[in-house]
C-alpha cells in the first residue's frame, strides 16, 4: 500500500480518489456542455473520434477503444447514425458484425472537433501550471 495509508477513523469523503475524480468528471463534462459540438455527449465526441481515426471497424472493436460495454457502444452508435455521422453495415466476413464508418460529413468535421477537444481540455486543466497538467496526466494514466 506504500506510504499512503489510512484508518477507517481518518476517512473523510473530500480525500478519497472516487470522490475528487467524480468532482473533477463533474467539472469537464460541464465545461464540454457549454462548449458542445452539434449537440454532442462526450461519450459521441469520444467514439467519433475513434470511428474517424479507425476509418472502419466493428462495433465490438469500437467499444473496446472508448472503454464501452457492448450495450452502451450500440447506443451511442445508434445516435451517431441518426446525426448522419457513422454509417454501418454488415460485416462481409461475419454477417453476426457490424461494421462502422465515419460519414463525409464526420470526416469534414474532425479538424473542428480535435480544436474543440484541445479547447475544452484547456479550460477543464485551467488552474493548473503546464507542469501540473503533464504531472497530472502521467499520474492518471499510472493508475488505468
Amino acid at each position: 500500500m506504500g506510504e499512503y495509508q489510512e484508518t477507517a477513523a481518518d476517512y473523510q469523503l473530500d480525500d478519497q480518489i472516487g470522490f475528487i475524480l467524480r468532482l473533477a468528471s463533474q467539472r469537464h463534462v460541464s465545461i464540454f456542455q457549454n462548449l458542445s459540438p452539434g449537440g454532442l455527449t462526450p461519450t459521441q465526441f469520444a467514439t467519433l473520434i475513434r470511428v474517424v481515426e479507425m476509418g472502419e471497424c466493428s462495433q465490438n472493436h469500437l467499444g473496446r477503444m472508448v472503454s464501452m460495454d457492448v450495450a452502451t457502444i450500440k447506443g451511442v452508435v445508434d445516435r451517431l447514425k441518426k446525426k448522419g455521422l457513422v454509417r454501418l453495415a454488415p460485416d462481409l466476413n461475419d454477417k453476426r458484425r457490424t461494421t462502422i464508418t465515419p460519414s463525409d460529413t464526420a470526416k469534414q468535421m474532425v479538424g473542428e472537433l480535435h480544436e474543440l477537444g484541445l479547447r475544452i481540455s484547456e479550460e477543464t486543466m485551467q488552474p493548473l501550471t503546464a507542469k501540473e497538467r503533464a504531472t497530472l496526466m502521467r499520474l492518471l494514466r499510472k493508475i488505468i
